[in-house]
């Protein structure tokens, strides 16, 4: 898969995880079996996406493909991590969570401009 197409779904994930956030439906106890395996099966597709994306954002920015640095693609791998289980678990307060996802959406935003570009 392209870059620019795992970057696309990244944002499609990343508003995603706002609508989860917003419904505010978390679960009643962080121990429950059910939720953690939900979690699991949410996540799983999510991690291995952010993996690949990272992987070849990483190699771009080397080859100087991107106008980034590898700081900001890995800051934005683990905000996207975060904000997956902030957004299923809501357990963090809406303002540093609006932050993490603006400098998040900031980045991979970024990006679709670079690879567009090219």
């Amino acid at each position: 898969m392209e870059l620019l197409e795992q970057t696309e779904q990244l944002i499609t994930h990343l508003e995603n995880m706002q609508t989860i956030y917003r419904a505010n439906n978390p679960p009643e106890s962080k121990n429950d079996k059910a939720f953690f395996q939900k979690v699991k099966t949410y996540t799983a597709p999510i991690y291995d996406l952010l993996s690949e994306w990272e992987d070849q954002a990483l190699h771009m920015v080397k080859a100087r493909q991107l106008n980034l640095h590898p700081q900001q693609i890995t800051s934005t791998k683990e905000n996207m991590e975060t904000l997956m289980l902030h957004s299923l678990y809501v357990d963090i307060k809406r303002k540093p969570y609006m932050e993490m996802v603006h400098s998040t959406r900031f980045i991979l935003d970024k990006m679709l401009d670079d690879l567009r570009k090219q």
